[in-house]
């Protein structure tokens, strides 16, 4: 069988939460399975991984204009897969979803996963509101199967198109806590003397008022706050978030992964996610599987996690976040084991394959 993918800018080493979703669902896919992703050349290094596993690359123009980046690339990607003709194609996000009506035109089989309503990023403009939107149209009601990573977002649609999609969240891959942790005494770190957030440092994230909170709290000197995120320097929001912040308490340790990635998570005193906008938030099953002390915003997406009420607080609330700081880490560290069912990659991957054989086979 053969796979398609787009809709993401690639992967391995680029951040983005559906860059992770795609690399751990791939390469955990079965080897009968021939995939091809499209790769964004912008965001790809000078000598970019030709193959990864069972995967193959195609590595196409783009650019990073926001608003143009993801369109101009899924259309080429679109234009591809026209004279390919693979098995299955699989988009990621709804904005690349817009090619999808072009697609089943040409008798193709779109499969579409839906990650999150991106028009609700603070980021987009009224244009780009409405292309997301029409993609989110297009999508739905063309494809031939739809994966919603976000339970919730499933209702809002009608019993047409609800009787071809499926709930399939983000898995993890299940590892133990660090043994050493050379890599946060490097940036001077003591071991759970630091509050721990993951995520690409833009705006729906909400690190402004995580920064502001933590900042108001009178914890000592050797408390920090680890900010984990790539950070696009010449971005408005990166700019203030840098220099409003206090260098000798909150670190900017750039994009992270691996074994740095996962010595953060072992050795964090608590885990905070502020965010105003997620899909199935990977960061905050990942502190789970850590077995972190958590606090996160009250968006849909993290409450269906389901996470003990005591550690959510108001998106956007400043003195709500800093009070429930305080009272956090005024206690002694001590590791949570939250009654919370999380699937591996391995077990997504066997569920999604199951969903191409249907949508292939299908008579």
């Amino acid at each position: 069988m053969r796979i398609y993918v787009f809709g993401t800018r690639g992967f391995p080493n680029i951040q983005g939460g559906v860059e992770i979703h795609c690399e751990n669902l791939y390469t955990n896919m079965s080897e009968d399975k021939q995939i091809v992703v499209f790769r964004r050349k912008s965001f790809l290094s000078s000598k970019p991984a030709p193959h990864y596993k069972n995967i193959t690359f195609i590595d196409l123009p783009s650019t990073k204009i926001k608003g143009v980046e993801a369109f101009l690339h899924s259309f080429f990607c679109s234009i591809w897969c026209i004279f390919s003709r693979p098995d299955i194609i699989h988009i990621h996000n709804i904005g690349p979803g817009i090619f999808t009506p072009l697609l089943r035109l040409f008798g193709l089989k779109v499969v579409v996963t839906y990650h999150s309503p991106n028009y609700e990023h603070k980021k987009w403009g009224k244009f780009a509101r409405n292309i997301l939107k029409s993609g989110e149209v297009f999508a739905t009601r063309t494809a031939n199967f739809l994966l919603f990573v976000n339970k919730t977002v499933i209702d809002k649609f009608s019993e047409k198109i609800r009787s071809k999609s499926l709930f399939i969240p983000n898995g993890i891959n299940k590892l133990p806590i660090a043994e050493s942790s050379d890599y946060i005494e490097s940036l001077s770190l003591k071991r759970h003397k630091y509050i721990l957030t993951v995520g690409r440092i833009t705006q729906e994230k909400g690190f402004d008022y995580l920064i502001e909170a933590f900042l108001k709290t009178s914890m000592p000197l050797d408390y920090k706050l680890v900010i984990a995120g790539g950070i696009d320097h010449a971005s408005e929001y990166s700019k203030q978030l840098l220099s409003q912040a206090d260098q000798n308490k909150i670190i900017f340790a750039g994009f992270v992964d691996g074994e740095r990635l996962r010595q953060l998570y072992s050795f964090a005193g608590l885990f905070v996610l502020p965010s105003y906008n997620e899909g199935y938030p990977l960061v905050l099953i990942e502190a789970i599987n850590y077995n972190l002390p958590i606090l996160a915003s009250d968006i849909t997406a993290n409450k269906q996690i389901g996470l003990p009420s005591e550690s959510y607080f108001p998106v956007g609330n400043t003195l709500e976040l800093t009070n429930k700081l305080m009272t956090s880490l005024e206690k002694d560290f001590e590791r949570v084991h939250y009654s919370i069912n999380l699937y591996s990659w391995e077990e997504i991957a066997k569920q999604v394959e199951t969903i191409y054989e249907k949508v292939v086979y299908k008579s």
